[in-house]
Parts: C-alpha cells; structure tokens; sequence
C-alpha cells in the first residue's frame, strides 16, 4: 500500500483510540506531526502544533465509543520528499450525529517516514 495512505490509516486508529477510548502512547502519536504542523479543521480556526497537542491532552477518552472510517484516498500529488493526500473522514459516536469531512493533508518524508506538515479540513455536505 502507499505509504501515505498507510500513514493516513494509522493515524486515524490512534487518533480514534486516543480520544475514543482513552489508550494509545500520545508522544507517539504527537509524533506523526512536524514542528510546524499547520491544521485547518471544519470551524476554520487555524491550529499549530502547540494547539493540537494542547487538545489531544485535554480530549483524551473524551469522545467515548469514536468510530472514524476513511474512504476515497487519494493521492493529490507526490514528489521524492513528500505527497498531498485527499480523503473522506467519517466520525460516528453513540452520543453524537454523524459527522463527514473532506480532508487534505501534505506530508514530508523524514527518513523515510511520512510526517503530517499542514492538515486542511471541510464538512461534507448531507
């Protein structure tokens, strides 16, 4: 498999149990981020690195039953040092309607391994 769209799947399960459940090594997961990672979530509030670590602390297990189910990557774009992927994010929770986002992440390769640098998201319409 791409090792991007690899990447996009592993980070979701962690994401997932992070907040879902409360389990998961998050230095590991804030690991997958670079230093200047840049997310632009649905809300339009531009997020840095200190802001998405700040709110994976304060959420962890805070979304109780979080299911994420990825669909359509995509790869946009790729080039010897990184790529662009596009994908649909799904998120269900027991207490919560059911949310879809279109999402375009830019990765880099640092020794091989794909690094989040900018994360661009958008609500899907019903």
């Amino acid at each position: 498999m791409n090792p991007y769209f690899t990447e996009v799947i592993a980070a979701h399960v962690a994401i997932e149990n992070w907040l879902g459940q409360g389990s998961g090594d998050i230095q590991a997961l804030l690991n997958r981020f670079s230093a200047d990672f840049v997310m632009i979530p649905p809300t339009g509030r531009c997020m840095d690195m200190a802001s998405v670590s700040d709110f994976f602390l304060a959420q962890r297990g805070g979304r109780p039953g979080l299911a994420i189910v990825l669909e359509e990557l995509t790869l946009v774009e790729s080039w010897p040092g990184g790529a662009v992927v596009r994908y649909l994010e799904r998120q269900t929770r027991p207490d919560a309607a059911a949310t879809a986002r279109w999402s375009t992440a830019v990765f880099r390769l640092i020794d091989g391994h794909p690094q989040w640098v900018s994360l661009h998201e958008t609500w899907q319409n019903a």
